[in-house]
């Protein structure tokens, strides 16, 4: 680099010096545009807006200087200067005009209205802010099929739920009953009419049983552009599941209660629960029902014997399969004809000193027979035990015994002789002594 000087009277400036200070002032000079800018803020913000409701554009000016404001669409056409609208589209309207802000609503918003718009303030340079608007389209009411009108028991029956038209892609949801269902597959595709739009369709394969009948399996669509409960329930479709199956027998005694006793009558309740509705029949194992039964739905056996024992069983079937439930029989004897105890009321009174004249009266008192039985026997058993005991004691001691009386009267001549010289004499009878045992 060359260093060169101009000499002026008084003064000698270098080339250096002069451009370190032309370059100092274009600093100076940016820095101020760049201050003014930045102390003019400008704003807004993006808008999401389902089709055919309004959208609200918000252009935001902090510290504006009377700086111009406007509003331009995606085609870069105005459509709003300061407060004047030069494009000639009535759905856009005026909301809010100030020197901080320019509000403009867009009523009636359909997908051509998608793109970006420009918020735009005339400061030098221009500032410019940008508001995406994004238009939900809501899906159309989903429909079901399913491949199978009826289905049987145990078997897999296939549901296709199929939604059109909407913007971003919707999601569908399985439900049997009030229980969500996740094994399903979707696929999506662009809706040829629009391709800005989308088709889903969802299969699910469910395998039934005999409970699932009559319970909805549901499809309900979910989207962002759905808020409201009452449009969510317009989202769904449901199909009933009609399940058909075999039947399921119960057989219950209606009467008796306990023990079948010879005499009763007996009563066999045969329920079925089947689809379609299925028809019963009786039959007896290894024997014939007697001819005295009463058969309808239900079995009905007449003075029951033990000829009746056995196995009695009740078939329900139907278009699906049949099946059946036993019921063992077994008779017991009757029960003892003993009659029970009776009471009778008789009248017994206790007498009185002071109640003399009733001393033939009697008051009520309770007589068991049976007792009084049980009384009498005990009492000539004993009697007889009495006797055979006396008898024995009679018998044992029967026979010759003797006594010290007139002792020594085999050597006496006479009676009198005896009777002088027995032992002791007269005068030692008081010394006489007997033993009886």
């Amino acid at each position: 680099m060359f260093n060169m000087a101009f000499t002026m009277p008084g003064v000698s400036v270098s080339s250096a010096a002069l451009s370190a200070s032309r370059h100092l002032l274009c600093l100076a000079v940016w820095a101020l545009i760049i201050g003014k800018a930045d102390s003019q803020n400008l704003v807004t913000d993006d808008v999401v807006v389902v089709e055919g409701e309004v959208a609200t554009i918000s252009c935001r000016v902090k510290n504006n200087d009377d700086s111009v404001i406007q509003l331009l669409n995606p085609s870069r056409q105005t459509i709003y200067f300061r407060d004047v609208r030069p494009l000639k589209d009535n759905r856009f309207q005026l909301v809010n005009f100030s020197s901080s802000e320019l509000r403009v609503s867009l009523s009636n918003v359909s997908l051509v209205d998608e793109g970006r718009y420009v918020c735009q303030l005339y400061t030098d340079p221009p500032q410019e802010a940008f508001a995406t608007i994004t238009v939900l389209v809501p899906p159309e009411t989903p429909t079901i099929d399913a491949n199978k009108d009826i289905v049987s028991d145990g078997e897999d029956v296939e549901f296709t739920c199929s939604t059109t038209g909407s913007k971003p892609a919707a999601e569908i949801k399985w439900l049997k009953g009030d229980q969500e269902i996740q094994e399903s597959t979707g696929k999506v595709e662009e809706d040829p009419r629009e391709e800005k739009l989308f088709n889903v369709t969802s299969k699910l394969v469910l395998k039934v049983s005999y409970r699932d009948d009559g319970l909805p399996v549901t499809c309900q669509v979910e989207h962002p552009a759905v808020k409201e409960l009452q449009t969510m329930k317009d989202l769904q479709a449901q199909r009933y599941l009609d399940v058909q199956f075999k039947p399921q027998v119960k057989i219950t005694p209606s009467y008796p209660q306990g023990l079948m006793r010879e005499g009763d009558t007996l009563e066999l309740v045969c329920t079925a629960n089947g689809k379609p509705q299925p028809k019963l029949t009786w039959q007896r194992l290894d024997d014939e029902i007697p001819d005295r039964a009463i058969l309808t739905d239900n079995l009905v056996i007449e003075s029951l014997n033990k000829t009746d024992n056995g196995t009695y069983r009740c078939k329900a079937f139907n278009d699906v399969g049949e099946s059946y439930a036993d019921y063992v029989l077994f008779v017991y004897d009757a029960p003892t004809t003993t009659p029970p105890p009776t009471t009778t009321t008789t009248t017994t009174t206790i007498p009185t000193i002071s109640e003399d004249s009733r001393a033939g009266t009697e008051v009520p008192r309770s007589v068991d027979h049976a007792v009084i039985g049980g009384v009498v026997a005990v009492v000539v058993f004993a009697i007889l035990c009495l006797l055979i005991v006396l008898g024995r004691y009679f018998a044992r001691h029967k026979g010759t015994y003797f006594t010290h009386e007139a002792k020594g009267a085999d050597d006496a001549a006479d009676a009198d002789t005896a009777i002088i010289n027995a032992e002791g004499g007269q005068n030692n009878s008081d010394e006489k002594k007997e033993y009886f045992i």
